[in-house]
C-alpha cells in the first residue's frame, strides 16, 4: 500500500509550520500531498488568493503534489484522493486533530467510520493532542522540532498588520511573495 501524507489547510500564507510539518512526515509517508480547499467548513476565504497559495506551496516545496478540492472536509478530502492502493494519512497539529475527532457531526459514531478511511499524523502545538483510547490507532504521532508549536498563518498576517517582524515566520523562499501579497 502507498502512503499519502495529506497537509490540508489554507497555506494563508504558508508558514515555518507547515514546512515542519512536512519535514516531519516525509519519512513516514511515501508522498506528501498538499490540499488547499476551494471551501473551508471552519473558515472564510481571504487573504491571498487559491492561486497565490498555490505559487506559495510549490516555492516552499513542502509537496510532491498540490491538489485542490472543492472541500475542506477531511472525510471528502480522503475520498477524493483515495485509490484503492493507497492509505490516507491527514498530517495536521495537534489543534485540528482535536477539531476533527471531538466535532459534533450530530450523529453518534461518524467520526469512528471516517477514521476506517484515513488516520492522523499529529504535531504538538500549544498542547499534545491525546486521541480517545479507540482510536488510538489511527492517531501517530509527529516528531516536530522544538520552536514551531505556536507558529500560525494568523500570527504571521497579524504581524504584518501591526508592523511587527514575520519574515521568520515563513519559509525564506516566499518573503517576498508574502510581502508582496499581504503588507
Amino acid at each position: 500500500m502507498k502512503r499519502i501524507g495529506v497537509l490540508s489547510g489554507a497555506f494563508n500564507p504558508v508558514t515555518c509550520a507547515h514546512a515542519e510539518l512536512a519535514r516531519a512526515a516525509r519519512p513516514l509517508v511515501d508522498e506528501i500531498v498538499c490540499v488547499v480547499p476551494r471551501v473551508y467548513p471552519h473558515k472564510h476565504f481571504h487573504g491571498a488568493t487559491l492561486e497565490q497559495r498555490i505559487e506559495m506551496i510549490e516555492r516552499t516545496k513542502l509537496a510532491d503534489r498540490i491538489e485542490v478540492a472543492d472541500s475542506g472536509l477531511f472525510i471528502d478530502i480522503a475520498r477524493e484522493l483515495r485509490r484503492p492502493d493507497t492509505t490516507i494519512e491527514f498530517i495536521c497539529g495537534a489543534d485540528a486533530a482535536e477539531r476533527v475527532i471531538t466535532w459534533d457531526y450530530g450523529e453518534a459514531g461518524v467520526i469512528d467510520r471516517m477514521l476506517e478511511e484515513f488516520s492522523f499524523l499529529v504535531a504538538p502545538r500549544a498542547t499534545v493532542f491525546a486521541a480517545p483510547e479507540h482510536l488510538r490507532h489511527r492517531v501517530r504521532s509527529l516528531d516536530v522540532a522544538p520552536g514551531f508549536e505556536d507558529v500560525s498563518s494568523t500570527q504571521v498576517r497579524d504581524r504584518i498588520a501591526a508592523g511587527m517582524p514575520w519574515e521568520h515566520l515563513v519559509p525564506e523562499s516566499i518573503v517576498e511573495l508574502v510581502r508582496g501579497i499581504y503588507c
